[in-house]
């Protein structure tokens, strides 16, 4: 993948640069233009060059700040402070605050958009930073002199301390046992997992709204990122019939069979009731 393509990309250029991401290794996981390439297949009629000068312009200020401040406050300051990124706490379920070309233009977002450029920039100044996948709220682990701290990228980098961990995790529904296992609280996940949440919001988003053409877009650069995982493909599976195209649907499901080895019942029983419907 071309890091910094600025040209004009349509949704097949766009899924050719996900498939080649998709076989990156996680280290070399390319976060901002598979991100980019995400809002690109969801609406090519953009230009991608908003969120790159974001970026750009973080990578800058947090270099700056890191000579005189702790890493900690230099990636807040310079996120939510000096770029004025933080969450949107009054429309939650506007599709702009999951596309990462949107979230640069309005400075508002979700706070796994808004943490693509906080993991985005920590990258480029050699901070340990990395995505946290905790239940019903996307965090972020900065690794410290005095140890790794949570920050909440929605509510403009804020330090999180154990306490209110444990207190939401118990308010998402973990069981005691758990909640109180900070390890386990804050385990980091991969840059293309932190990309296949977003995607998964959307896709959720998109489903409940009945929009199913978008839940498809969203369920497909699933599977594009991650080509080794069926449960894509039975998401799309499902798009795809909620949609009425059942010999799309069909297809999909064949995928997620073959994927699996076979092993999905579930998806070989859908199969077959999509084909009785296509006969």
């Amino acid at each position: 993948m071309t890091e910094g393509y600025d040209g004009g990309m349509d949704r097949e250029e766009a899924e050719n640069m996900l498939s080649e991401a998709g076989t990156a290794a996680d280290g070399e996981f390319p976060l901002l233009d598979a991100a980019i390439a995400c809002a690109i297949h969801e609406d090519p009629a953009r230009d991608p060059r908003t969120a790159r000068e974001v970026a750009g312009l973080g990578c800058e200020r947090l270099a700056e700040r890191l000579k005189r401040e702790s890493p900690e406050e230099a990636i807040a300051e310079s996120m939510a402070g000096d770029l004025g990124l933080s969450g949107d706490l009054f429309h939650l379920e506007d599709p702009d605050n999951a596309d990462v070309i949107a979230v640069a233009g309005r400075r508002r977002g979700l706070a796994v958009t808004i943490g693509l450029f906080y993991l985005h920039a920590a990258r480029k100044n050699a901070l340990t930073v990395q995505g946290v996948d905790f239940p019903g709220h996307f965090l972020l682990r900065i690794e410290t002199e005095e140890g790794p701290l949570a920050l909440d990228p929605f509510s403009e980098g804020r330090v999180v301390l154990p306490s209110e961990l444990t207190r939401r995790a118990l308010h998402a529904g973990l069981t005691p046992n758990v909640a109180d296992r900070l390890d386990r609280l804050m385990a980091p996940v991969s840059d293309r997992a932190v990309l296949l949440r977003l995607q998964n919001v959307i896709f959720a988003q998109a489903s409940a709204a009945g929009d199913y053409s978008r839940a498809e877009r969203a369920a497909l650069r699933r599977a594009l990122l991650d080509p080794a995982d069926h449960r894509p493909w039975l998401d799309v599976a499902a798009a795809r019939e909620g949609q009425g195209a059942l010999a799309g649907a069909l297809e999909a499901l064949q995928r997620a069979t073959a994927l699996d080895g076979g092993a999905a019942l579930a998806a070989r029983a859908h199969r077959e009731r999509v084909r009785l419907r296509l006969n």
